[in-house]
């Protein structure tokens, strides 16, 4: 099967090596989609991992993920993503466990894998025996519960945030609305055969686009407001033609046309008399200045 994603360069005899290192302690070799997947006992993944290290040159451990089987009997599965830096090939190794049993842990073989194994105890609940601190990584102390299982529930647990409004750390319930699990998968431009928060305002609940979301107003008051709404505007007011049509009759145009007591008494304002000196510097024309003549002496 051709692989959609860039694929890996094949590492020729591959499956052999593997079966002849590791024996007994091999239990599946799956090749699919241009990738090598082994499965391993759990008891020998430590070993298993100096191994791979030291006879096929996997010299670096990328990642530690956990998947969750609720079906089965060992319902976790841990899985080592291995990178072969000379070889330029990758190898994921799984182990298979259940809550009780812990997976020997490969700290001595790759000290980066303390926080990976961390990750997964606290989001599985996957034991590590032999880790030097196996605590929980991302979230809170005394957290119940283990968030990537699942099984685990949506609601009933305390979640731990920072608040922008209080600045600080607050804790509160979580409460996730169950409805934003159940999706369809066709195509978003035919949309979906639910309601959508909101879409209430667009028509989802049945009535004419437009009319709003529901509203506890009877249907005589609707109709009244949708009448109101399609009323026609009300006329445009008159405006005046004149500055001395005041629009309030002819008598006030009289009064308005009277010039005012205060104005009666103002006079035009006068300009300012010139001195004789203003009045002969005005009349005189402008006399050209001679050119300046250098100094003599000095520098130039």
């Amino acid at each position: 099967m051709a692989s959609p994603a860039p694929l890996i360069a094949p590492r020729d005899g591959i499956g052999a090596a593997l079966a002849k290192l590791l024996g007994t302690d091999l239990i599946e070799h799956v090749f699919t989609v241009g990738e090598d997947s082994i499965t391993v006992r759990r008891e020998a993944v430590a070993g298993v991992m100096i191994a791979l290290r030291d006879n096929l040159e996997y010299q670096s451990l990328m990642e530690i993920a956990g998947v969750d089987y609720p079906d089965r009997a060992e319902r976790f599965e841990v899985v080592y993503h291995l990178l072969s830096v000379t070889k330029n090939h990758r190898l994921r190794v799984r182990v298979c466990t259940d809550e009780a049993t812990p997976v020997p842990s490969i700290v001595p073989v790759w000290p980066v894998a303390g926080w990976l194994e961390r990750e997964v105890f606290d989001m599985y609940g996957v034991l590590f025996a032999g880790n030097p601190d196996l605590r929980r990584i991302l979230t809170d102390y005394g957290f119940q519960g283990h968030p990537q299982r699942k099984d685990f529930p949506l609601t009933g647990y305390i979640e731990l945030r920072y608040s922008e409004e209080d600045k600080r750390v607050v804790y509160e319930p979580v409460k996730l609305a169950q409805d934003f699990r159940n999706f369809d998968f066709l195509s978003p431009w035919e949309g979906a055969d639910y309601v959508l928060p909101g879409d209430e305002k667009a028509g989802g609940t049945g009535e004419a686009p437009g009319k709003g979301a529901p509203t506890p107003m009877t249907a005589a008051e609707v109709k009244k407001a949708d009448d109101k709404a399609k009323a026609p505007p009300p006329p445009t007011p008159k405006t005046t033609e004149k500055p001395a049509d005041t629009g309030a009759g002819a008598k006030t145009n009289l009064k308005a046309a009277k010039t005012s007591r205060d104005g009666a008494k103002a006079k035009p304002a006068t300009k300012a008399a010139k001195t004789p000196a203003t009045a002969k510097a005005e009349k005189a024309p402008a006399k050209p200045r001679a050119p300046r003549k250098p100094k003599t002496g000095g520098d130039a």
